[in-house]
């Protein structure tokens, strides 16, 4: 569904991704893991079309995303929750999930009922103000804002930096809901070991801008899948 081919991302001088390519499927969750600075968020900037690529390529479905903006790519079913969530904290919840109408046409325009089977606590808080929610509801809030996209793939960035556990055991079963229900593709960017060994279908481990391993999820444990993710 989604493939990175041979990228390479610079910041000025700075090369942030070297040659890296990368795939993820329908009804699979795929881990990106790797120390802090290797590469990983900005591997999703390019995915999203948040950073241009230097050189090589982002296919979706079959389509160039080179060059797309960032909206372009939201409608073309790409959802994006963002490390550090960045919710709007003075829209209420409600609010805040109605900004993902922006690429929806008129007609398509509401909250599907699914994101408070997933979340229950956003329907008690549409009237709240985001601001004034937990960093795990807002997280939540987050992900109900990608989901109101209607996306064919959810691409999440460190989604349980700074959860407490209860939270990040509803989100883990909420990505494995949208994986098995819907078919959908999901790839994420975690630190959380245990996390990604719980949902991962398949994994990548990134150093210093470049795949350094890559297999099913079971070869976290392997000694050389370790040594590149201990500091």
């Amino acid at each position: 569904m989604l493939k990175v081919e041979n990228a390479n991302l610079h910041y000025g001088a700075a090369q942030a991704l070297r040659g890296i390519s990368i795939k993820a499927e329908a009804a699979k969750i795929t881990c990106v893991l790797g120390r802090n600075g290797v590469g990983k968020s900005s591997l999703l900037r390019a995915v999203t079309g948040h950073h241009p690529l230097s050189s090589g390529s982002v296919v979706f479905n079959d389509v160039k995303l080179d060059g797309m903006a960032p909206f372009a790519r939201a409608r073309q079913g790409i959802g994006y929750v963002p490390q550090g969530r960045e919710i709007f904290p003075l829209l209420t919840v409600r609010e805040n999930l109605e900004t993902g109408f922006a690429t929806l046409g008129r007609r398509e325009r509401g909250i599907p009922a699914e994101i408070y089977t997933l979340f229950p606590v956003l329907k008690t808080m549409l009237s709240r103000r985001g601001g004034d929610l937990s960093g795990g509801q807002q997280q939540q809030l987050a992900i109900g804002r990608a989901l109101v996209t209607r996306p064919k793939i959810l691409v999440l960035d460190e989604p349980t930096e700074g959860i407490q556990p209860s939270i990040i055991k509803d989100i883990g079963r909420a990505i494995r809901y949208l994986r098995d229900s819907t078919g959908m593709a999901i790839l994420l960017v975690e630190q959380y070991l245990d996390f990604c060994r719980e949902l991962a279908d398949y994994i990548y481990i990134v150093d210093r801008g470049e795949v350094v391993h890559e297999g099913e999820a079971e070869t976290l444990d392997a000694p050389e899948a370790r040594r590149h993710l201990t500091v």
